[in-house]
């Protein structure tokens, strides 16, 4: 009962000293209303032989800031605790902090003292080099730091589970063979230093997190973790995605994204309730944009030089999912498959092409001026196809029958060849294979062109009751007086192209769908090769003034 009693005391004290450090980091408290009897107490938990070491932890750190913003504070702190109370905890696991705060406590007493480095001080100073030295030479000579140590089990257990194997005892096998298959499987495992792979962790961010996430990933989604390992490890050196490198930037990105590390800010209204959905929520999110990372990947085919670029698409999906809010990682899950590297491309061109660059005024008379050309591109490819002409099935009002008719237009756009066919034709028919019974219309007799419902071959009851789609495909040509070339076009393609095409023969404006289409596609497509030399270059809203004419025009060269 009295150990639980002291580690709950502990543990309350750790909290409570932990709360005090964080509330005087925010400048709202003065240190120097603090009394002595509080400096007492709390030079008493460093004095104590036994005591929790988060407690030593906190209280160092605040007996450093008191020296560090307080000269009357400096000097009773300094009469509470000696260099030689310290030096006990100099071999605990917080040597660095205990250190720091003797150093501080020296410096303090030089800097403020206002005199030369008398002999107690040039001791203190010599004692703390000496210590320094022989503890950082004893932690060398004996076994590695413990969190060392709990990296390298990290990164054994990852291997164990890619590779199926159990690790080796120090004694199995020569030194030099060991490091070999060692260096081979942290190459395969996607490690940047393939000697020692805990070195590419010293950064921070992302630090340990990067590690811990790759262990979550590799315990609770084990299949998916063996088969990104096995895949990449089996690509040429060149082709592989590293799975060590990328769930480090991978993290590092996370944290970006999250803003994690940085403090509230009270102008940021971001709230993604699917964090609240999983205990483990942040690992399961990394488990599911690793896996997106390396189905990316594949999708760019890219290589080692391309990684900065999959990092960059990657960060748009996950940026791109996260905007709708989901309410859970599965509906986060669900969004990513719909935002593949292909549907990325096309997003990214939609919103350029909306960019105020291309609603800007030089952008849309630009849009004008080509227009016209394009609509005559357009017109030039209709009057061409007619000319190639179409095998059309006749429709009787009784019955369907399956006989069929060519219509073409001249290769000089003034007669309108048509007749009779035995069987559809599987090409182009010449104009000598038409039946005897040939016959033509001259395009300066043709008055309208009329679709749908207008159709004199619509109008009739039986043709209306056999088909309703079939109105959507006819059309007719109104000649001379009251005479009616009847079509119904095989789909709505040759639909469009005919009635285009016989609206450009009268002059009369194109309307099709097929048209508008057209017109978009290559509009765009010629837009962007003219600004192709002009990326990232602001264009300005008017033209530049015309400059004024020369005095003379002496400048011109005499060629005689």
């Amino acid at each position: 009962e009295g150990v639980n009693y002291h580690t709950i005391f502990g543990d309350l004290l750790s909290f409570t000293l932990t709360a005090f450090v964080e509330l005087m980091d925010h400048g709202i408290v003065s240190w120097d209303t603090f009394s002595l009897a509080f400096i007492k107490k709390i030079a008493s938990y460093v004095c104590k032989s036994a005591m929790d070491t988060a407690v030593l932890q906190r209280s160092l750190a605040i007996l450093e800031s008191m020296v560090l913003n307080s000269q009357d504070l400096y000097q009773k702190v300094a009469q509470e605790i000696t260099i030689g109370q310290l030096i006990p905890h100099l071999q605990g696991a917080i040597f660095s902090i205990c250190l720091k705060f003797a150093f501080s406590l020296v410096c303090q007493n030089v800097i403020r003292s206002n005199k030369p480095i008398n002999d107690e001080m040039a001791h203190q100073l010599y004692v703390l080099q000496v210590l320094t030295f022989n503890l950082l030479e004893d932690r060398m000579m004996t076994k590695m730091d413990p969190q060392d140590q709990a990296q390298r089990d990290i990164i054994f257990e990852l291997r164990r589970i890619a590779f199926d194997v159990e690790c080796e005892s120090n004694n199995s096998g020569s030194i030099e063979k060991r490091k070999s298959m060692y260096t081979r499987d942290y190459k395969k495992l996607g490690f940047i230093n393939h000697v020692n792979p805990a070195v590419d962790f010293t950064q921070i961010p992302p630090g340990m997190l990067a590690l811990d996430n790759m262990l979550y990933f590799a315990r609770h989604h084990q299949d998916a973790y063996i088969r990104i390992v096995l895949e990449n490890s089996s690509r040429e050196d060149k082709h592989e995605c590293p799975f060590g490198r990328s769930s480090i930037e991978l993290t590092k990105m996370l944290c970006e994204i999250l803003k994690v590390g940085e403090l509230p800010s009270e102008n940021c209204h971001d709230f993604h309730p699917m964090f609240f959905t999983h205990d483990r929520s942040f690992e399961e999110f990394f488990c599911i944009c690793i896996q997106l990372l390396n189905k990316t990947w594949k999708e760019m085919r890219a290589t080692s030089e391309d990684f900065n670029k999959v990092m960059q698409v990657v960060k748009e999906q996950i940026t791109r999912a996260l905007t709708i809010k989901p309410n859970s990682l599965d509906q986060f899950k669900s969004r990513l498959q719909n935002l593949s590297y292909t549907e990325i491309l096309k997003l990214r061109q939609s919103e350029r092409m909306n960019q105020e660059d291309f609603q800007s005024r030089p952008i849309l008379e630009l849009r004008e001026k080509i227009q016209p050309e394009i609509m005559e591109l357009i017109k030039q490819q209709r009057l061409n196809r007619l000319c190639e002409g179409t095998c059309f099935r006749k429709i009787s009002s009784r019955r369907r029958q399956d006989k069929f008719w060519y219509c073409r237009l001249s290769p000089n756009h003034k007669v309108l060849h048509y007749g009779d066919l035995e069987e559809s034709p599987q090409g182009e028919v010449p104009h000598d294979s038409l039946q005897d019974k040939r016959e033509y219309i001259p395009v300066a007799d043709i008055k309208a062109v009329v679709t749908g419902k207008d159709c004199p071959h619509m109008k009739e009851k039986g043709a209306l009751k056999q088909n309703k789609e079939l109105l959507e495909l006819a059309f007719s040509v109104l000649y001379e007086s009251d005479e009616y070339l009847n079509f119904i076009a095989p789909d709505k393609h040759e639909y469009c192209v005919w009635t285009d095409g016989l609206n450009a023969l009268l002059g009369k404006e194109m309307t099709s769908e097929f048209t508008r289409s057209d017109m978009d596609t290559l509009l765009n497509m010629e837009m962007k090769l003219r600004l192709l030399d002009l990326e990232n270059i602001q264009i300005p809203e008017v033209p530049p003034p015309i400059p004024k004419e020369p005095s003379n025009y002496d400048f011109v060269y005499d060629c005689n």
